[in-house]
């Protein structure tokens, strides 16, 4: 039976073992259930209208409608309650990223990213925040305009963040999961979390890849 807190997910994929692999992985998961899989964006439209599923895990090389566009029509103004979007690929590509953030993903994860972080991911587009694969983050970030390891070390003072608190923001910078960022300050995984909403709500920022922004922005990102 399904938990109220159950996250329900729907993938959309071209290739069948794709889906299989990721099904197993997710329905593992006490808080996961597999709802539907698509095997084009088109399809993917339909049983998410259909199923209202929490989160879509979506491909972007699919026949008849690719899951940039199929990103787009789900996520398009006027809809209510549309899912979260999280977009997994093999192909790590600058013009992909931007277009898949631009248009309402909450994630963007490399196929190979491993079960953890497509797990997280998930979890993170659940709950409303958004998480992109480490490369990706480090090679997006570091190209914005400002960043820079010399920084501006004023910055992470007038933010009032605690020492600890620009400890997580650091790791954040770097792509480290939640998870990751507990084993090597040798804290809770919940008090990560805590550390995360209190940096939001300093800084502020509306999600992780945010707060990795001002993190390299300000400079206090470390390689």
């Amino acid at each position: 039976m399904t938990s109220p807190t159950t996250i329900r997910v729907l993938i959309a994929d071209d290739q069948a073992m794709v889906r299989t692999g990721f099904e197993m992985i997710l329905a593992a998961q006490d808080d996961i259930e597999v709802v539907g899989q698509a095997a084009d964006g088109l399809e993917a439209v339909e049983l998410a209208e259909r199923l209202r599923p929490d989160v879509v895990l979506m491909d972007i090389r699919m026949p008849r409608l690719d899951g940039l566009e199929a990103l787009r029509l789900l996520t398009r103004p006027g809809l209510v309650d549309p899912p979260k979007v999280v977009v997994a690929t093999t192909f790590d590509n600058d013009e992909y990223v931007h277009r898949a953030l631009r248009d309402g993903a909450c994630g963007f994860l490399l196929k190979d990213s491993g079960p953890t972080l497509l797990i997280e991911a998930i979890r993170a587009a659940a709950s409303g925040e958004a998480l992109v694969s480490p490369s990706i983050t480090l090679r997006l970030l570091r190209g914005l305009p400002g960043a820079s390891a010399a920084g501006r070390p004023g910055d992470a003072t007038d933010s009032g963040l605690s020492a600890r608190e620009t400890d997580v923001v650091r790791l954040v910078a770097t792509g480290r999961t939640n998870a990751e960022i507990a084993a090597q300050l040798s804290i809770s995984v919940g008090t990560v979390k805590t550390h995360l909403g209190n940096i939001q709500t300093k800084l502020p920022a509306r999600n992780r890849v945010e707060i990795a922004a001002w993190a390299w922005r300000s400079g206090i990102a470390e390689e």
